[in-house]
């Protein structure tokens, strides 16, 4: 009768032991991005602080504007209800991945390209803009498209866009030279350490904008196609973002934000 009752009392520990680790497995579904961002009641987003148009921080005002910004204000209204939810976090495409992988940040909203390399770190949104390599020269610039870059011109890239690596096999006899923010790139350009500077026209154009004495020659030697990037495995997330990115363009806000940001 005792062992009798002893298997009993082994067999219901086991049976309660198993009914917790469901409870576990199921509450860790919850525990996902979206959930944290609604417990913590702010959407933390890194974006870029030096891409005119896209992500850009004013040096007077402190202000952060710029197409991203606003794709990112808007999703945090879908998700908590108020545009200004959201907490801007500086990335560069340097730093970007790291930051997401350590839980700094719940998305990237930065002119970041999607790519197969990328797609086995981080997972992607649909696209939300497509953009196109090109180059921005002063003036003047005996250099008018990518067939230019021959031996003996400098061409300048920022470290950790694919920027570098298309130009090198568009113009393989280019020296490249890498910065680590656009920032930077353009100033050095402006400085004469480089002929040409080289990434998404949408961001080109932007740089232009600031300083007329630049443009933005050729036309674009590859397809850039923009994706918000979150954390990996994630899928709930991942379809709560394309489906507000669906709602986002059927409602018309979409071609507003771009508007007001993206002169074709």
């Amino acid at each position: 009768m005792k062992k009798w009752l002893f298997i009993g009392v082994i067999f219901t520990l086991i049976a309660a032991l198993m009914v917790g680790c469901g409870k576990s497995s199921s509450g860790s579904k919850s525990d996902g991005t979206l959930a944290k961002i609604k417990e913590r009641g702010k959407f933390v987003v890194g974006v870029k602080y030096d891409t005119y148009l896209f992500g850009y921080k004013d040096p007077k005002s402190g202000d952060v504007t710029g197409f991203d910004i606003d794709i990112a204000k808007a999703l945090a209204k879908k998700i908590l209800g108020d545009e200004k939810k959201v907490e801007l976090v500086e990335i560069t495409s340097k730093t970007r991945i790291p930051k997401l992988k350590n839980g700094d940040i719940d998305a990237i909203i930065a002119t970041m390209t999607i790519t197969e390399d990328r797609k086995r770190e981080v997972n992607f949104s649909d696209v939300y803009f497509d953009a196109g390599q090109s180059l921005l020269v002063k003036k003047g610039s005996s250099i008018k498209s990518v067939d230019d870059l021959k031996k003996g011109t400098k061409v300048i890239a920022v470290k950790g866009a694919t920027s570098g690596d298309n130009v090198k096999k568009a113009a393989p006899e280019t020296e490249l030279l890498e910065f680590e923010n656009y920032a930077e790139a353009f100033t050095a350009l402006k400085s004469g350490k480089g002929d040409a500077l080289t990434t998404d026209n949408s961001i080109l154009y932007g740089m232009a904008a600031q300083d007329s004495d630049y443009e933005v020659v050729g036309s674009t030697f590859t397809e850039e196609p923009y994706g918000i990037a979150m954390v990996k495995g994630d899928q709930e997330f991942v379809d709560y973002v394309n489906k507000f990115l669906k709602d986002l363009q059927g409602s018309g806000e979409y071609a507003k934000i771009k508007a007001k940001w993206i002169k074709e």
